[in-house]
């Protein structure tokens, strides 16, 4: 689907596949990797780890939001998401939400119908965390 970035690790498997004619009505709870053929509604938690990321082909949908370190999209997502590290949109992605990232690759062709959040990059000793309550200051 991609070709592989310069800082992803090269060993990063796909621990979960949901298969193009699976549907997921609720939400989805996953560490490692999970790579998305099928549809999902309901929301998408990774947990915080580096090395977590979740891949949705241009097959894929996710009806609810996505919250992981590692996002990379080149299907629809209807909702919100929330990239502790990264988010890599390809050409056939679609965002109706918005999109928190502190890296973030854009395809040409890449849609997002919402807002771009850039978030802090975090100190390399700190852990990576996603899904909290942002700081009321900003």
């Amino acid at each position: 689907m991609f070709k592989q970035s310069k800082n992803q690790s090269k060993n990063a498997t796909v621990d979960t596949l949901i298969g193009p004619k699976t549907r997921i009505n609720g939400d989805v709870e996953f560490t490692g990797g999970l790579h998305i053929d099928g549809h999902i509604n309901g929301n998408v938690r990774g947990d915080s780890n580096r090395g977590t990321f979740v891949s949705v082909s241009e097959h894929g949908c996710i009806e609810g939001s996505v919250v992981a370190p590692n996002v990379i999209l080149n299907g629809i997502v209807k909702g919100d998401i929330e990239a502790g590290d990264r988010v890599e949109l390809g050409a056939k992605a679609r965002v109706l939400g918005n999109v928190q990232y502190t890296v973030i690759e854009t395809a040409v062709g890449a849609q997002i119908n919402g807002k771009l959040i850039h978030r802090a990059v975090p100190d390399q000793g700190e852990p990576v965390r996603v899904g909290s309550p942002r700081n009321q200051d900003e």
